[in-house]
């Protein structure tokens, strides 16, 4: 009979060796370090972004609280009292009606911009004809040329309008300004949307308004909301096209200015007899308002900027 097998020992190291990492592999370690790193760098970075933001916000705000002898003495300490009545001496000495002016404009400029900049984005977008391109194109470099080059034809063409100095005349060319950019974006937004609902609507007999302002349009909410803050935001902060639109142009005609002209006018007027704190309350005052707007908004921005990418 033959003796039972046995099992034997292996001898020396049965380990298996490791796997060859090739030149170009990185390993596991590796990477999770340089993701550590670059999230470390991103973070800081964002952080000294932050302070460099705040830090003058918060300056401007507290100097409002301050008299002219302690802004003199030390622009950066903290205010002594902490007087409010700052503000009401600013709304009174003009801000207030500056406040109204700029508020009379973007309550047209904004929704027109809005209206006329998607019509135009969801044509070119949804629709092939001949020129489409040409049109797009030329919407595009629109936003690319610069608003000084064309200062002096858009004052004569405005005077000869007989638009100087009114509401409506500055309306018509925040519009024209912001077109641009606006049919940039909705462009690339109309063009993410599902084909589907849209074929669904013809489909059913829906006219091309209908199917716009019913179908399309709510569908393009996200992106509708992120380009009118834009709009807002930069209207209210337009500075040049009101000073070269909004003068008075005889004795008899009123002050239209807005308020990125009035903070002007409001240090012109104070001459020797500076009272800084009015100014830094009449520029508080002019910022507060985008940032309650902005900070009320800003998932909604997220959202419009976010989801032409993840459709």
């Amino acid at each position: 009979m033959s003796a039972p097998l046995k099992a034997t020992a292996p001898t020396g190291d049965s380990t298996p060796p490791p796997p060859p990492v090739s030149k170009g592999s990185v390993r596991p370690g590796g990477r999770r370090s340089e993701g550590v790193v670059l999230n470390v760098f991103s973070h800081g970075f964002l952080a000294l972004w932050a302070v460099l933001i705040v830090l003058p916000l918060l300056w401007l705000v507290l100097s409002s609280f301050k008299t002219d002898a302690q802004i003199g003495g030390s622009a950066f300490g903290w205010p002594q009292n902490w007087d409010p009545g700052v503000f009401s001496r600013a709304w009174e000495k003009g801000i207030g009606d500056y406040f109204l002016n700029t508020v009379v404009v973007l309550v047209f400029s904004v929704p027109l911009t809005m209206l006329l900049g998607s019509m135009a984005a969801y044509v070119l977008a949804r629709y092939e004809f001949w020129g489409n391109r040409f049109l797009y194109y030329f919407f595009v470099a629109g936003a690319m040329f610069p608003v000084f080059l064309a200062l002096v034809p858009l004052f004569f063409m405005v005077k000869r309008l007989d638009m100087l100095n009114t509401y409506q005349g500055l309306v018509l060319v925040y519009v024209a300004y912001s077109m641009p950019f606006t049919v940039f974006f909705m462009h690339a937004f109309f063009r993410t949307l599902p084909s589907a609902v849209f074929e669904a609507a013809v489909l059913d007999g829906a006219s091309h308004t209908r199917t716009f302002f019913q179908v399309m349009l709510p569908m393009a909410k996200p992106g509708l909301l992120s380009v009118g803050i834009f709009n807002t935001l930069g209207q209210w902060n337009q500075y040049i096209l009101p000073t070269v639109l909004m003068q008075p142009q005889s004795g008899d005609d009123p002050e239209r200015y807005v308020l990125t002209q009035g903070l002007i006018q409001l240090q012109q007027q104070q001459g020797y007899a500076s009272d800084l704190p009015v100014l830094f309350a009449g520029v508080t005052i002019a910022m507060v308002p985008m940032l309650v707007v902005y900070l009320s908004f800003q998932r909604q921005v997220q959202a419009g900027l976010t989801s032409a990418t993840l459709k």
